[in-house]
Formats: structure tokens, C-alpha cells, sequence
């Protein structure tokens, strides 16, 4: 009877041992695993504001290069005397540049964008309105404004900003380009190849 009783003692011991080990293991994997958790599942903020800044610095250049973009349709256009299809630029362009989004940039710099944008917007509503002598007139204002704007936003793409001596009685003009080649926007056919480049930008 004794040796029934010291049996079911030790057997009752062994598996409250086994019980407590097993329970403090559980633990310990809960534990390590608690970390690893929160390790995968959450971001450090350094990083998610530095997803948001490439974020928004990606929509600000696809913005820019939109206007660039229909900036050089304008361009083209005026090369090929084609004033009907600077027209149709030109009205393209007033849509973007009433879209562009000036939040990510400093108050000073949002100041000077929106100056830069009336202005632009402005010429390029007489360029999608007038005859193929006064788009001309324009695009020259309309080319500084970009290139102004350019300076503050920057551009991914690459330009030659080029100019042309003889426009407006010999004071002259400049226009951006996306080909080393000068074509002149400001006389077209009649002479097509008068500028140089004044510096490549990117």
C-alpha cells in the first residue's frame, strides 16, 4: 500500500514538473515571438515619412513633366508653322497649369508658383486663341515662365534651354528643347536654324 502511495507521489511530481516547464516554454516562445510581431508589422516612422516625401516628390515631377511635356507640343508646333495644333497645345496647357499642385513646396516657393502659373496660364490661353504671329509673341513669355518654373520644381527630364538672337527686334527669346538640335520656334521655316544653346539642364 505504502509503495502504491510513494508511486502516485512521485508520478503526481513528474507531471507537475512537466506541467510548469511546459508552461514556462510556451512562455518563453510567446515572448520572442512578441517582438519579431511588432518588428514586421510596424514601420518605422522614419521610413513611412520617407515614403511619403518620394511620394509626393513623384507627383510633383509627373505634374512638371506634364506641363513640359505639352510645352514642347507648343514648341513643336510653332517649328512646323502649324498654328492650329499650337492652338490645341496651348489650351491643353492652360488645364495643367490650373491643376498643378503647389502644397509640397515651401509658403516662398508656393508664392512664387502661383505667380509664375497666372502668368503662364494667361499666355497660354492667347496661344490657344490667336494667330500663328501672336502664339509666337507669347511663347516667348510663356517659355520664361517655364524656365522659371523649372528652377524651383527641378525636372527628371532632359532640356536645352536655347535662344534665339534676332527675335523681338534683336533683343531676342529663349525656348526649351528636348533635342540638341536648334529648331526655332519664333521663325519657323524661315530660319529655322538661327540660335545656339545657353546650358543643358539635368
Amino acid at each position: 500500500m505504502n509503495k502504491v502511495r510513494m508511486t502516485i507521489k512521485i508520478y503526481l511530481m513528474v507531471m507537475v514538473t512537466l506541467t510548469a516547464m511546459s508552461c514556462k516554454d510556451g512562455n518563453q516562445e510567446k515572448d520572442a515571438s512578441e517582438p519579431m510581431s511588432s518588428e514586421m508589422y510596424q514601420e518605422d516612422p522614419e521610413n513611412q515619412e520617407h515614403s511619403g516625401q518620394m511620394m509626393a516628390d513623384n507627383a510633383s515631377n509627373n505634374a512638371t513633366k506634364t506641363i513640359i511635356d505639352n510645352y514642347l507640343q507648343i514648341k513643336d508646333a510653332l517649328v512646323a508653322d502649324d498654328q492650329e495644333a499650337a492652338a490645341k497645345a496651348g489650351g491643353k496647357l492652360v488645364s495643367e497649369f490650373e491643376e498643378f499642385d503647389k502644397s509640397d513646396y515651401s509658403s516662398d516657393e508656393q508664392q512664387e508658383l502661383t505667380d509664375i502659373i497666372e502668368d503662364a496660364k494667361e499666355h497660354s490661353e492667347h496661344i490657344a486663341e490667336s494667330a500663328i504671329d501672336h502664339q509666337r509673341e507669347h511663347f516667348d513669355i510663356l517659355s520664361k515662365d517655364v524656365i522659371d518654373m523649372i528652377a524651383i520644381t527641378g525636372t527628371n527630364k532632359k532640356l536645352y534651354q536655347d535662344f534665339c538672337p534676332m527675335y523681338n527686334n534683336n533683343k531676342g527669346a529663349q525656348w526649351l528643347s528636348a533635342s540638341k538640335e536648334i529648331k526655332n520656334p519664333y521663325f519657323g521655316s524661315k530660319m529655322m536654324d538661327c540660335g545656339n544653346i545657353q546650358k543643358e539642364i539635368n
